[in-house]
């Protein structure tokens, strides 16, 4: 196929409708608005979620809870994952995200204690659950605070 034979999909490309532009046009007078009311004029039309008058349903429904505008959420990474590094690697967050390990960092990398670990590694995280940070100490390794 050469690119002057090339044509788009049957249906794909339509014509848009010009509307006022005559009677003859099919939608001409009214422009397809139909007679009179709210959404006849210019600027018509009911806001997002108005139902009429009535209590609109986000009103109706009961609101629970809040949302903390402070609340910090860490990446979470398991001690069987870092068995992927060889002994003496200085595990950071950005070799985290070097080696796909995780795909974002959100506000910070927390090690679980989940799995177990052979390696001895030097582990710098945001922060460390007990059993994690005795699981790396046990396999001779050392963990940083970030």
């Amino acid at each position: 196929m050469k690119l002057h034979e090339y044509k788009s999909a049957e249906g794909s490309r339509t014509k848009r409708t010009r509307v006022g532009r005559g009677m003859a046009s099919g939608s001409g007078k009214t422009s397809g608005r139909g007679h009179k009311g709210q959404k006849a004029r210019s600027g018509g039309g009911v806001r997002l979620g108005f139902e009429g008058g009535q209590t609109p349903l986000f009103q109706r429904l009961p609101k629970r809870g809040f949302t903390n505008i402070n609340k910090k959420t860490y990446t979470v990474v398991n001690l069987e994952t870092l068995n992927r590094f060889d002994n003496d690697t200085e595990v950071t967050p950005e070799l985290l995200l070097e080696t796909g390990v995780e795909s974002k960092l959100n506000a910070g990398v927390k090690i679980l204690g989940k799995g177990s670990l052979e390696k001895k590694l030097v582990v710098k995280a945001h922060k460390f659950s007990t059993a994690a940070k005795e699981a790396i100490e046990a396999a001779g390794g050392k963990t940083e605070v970030i």
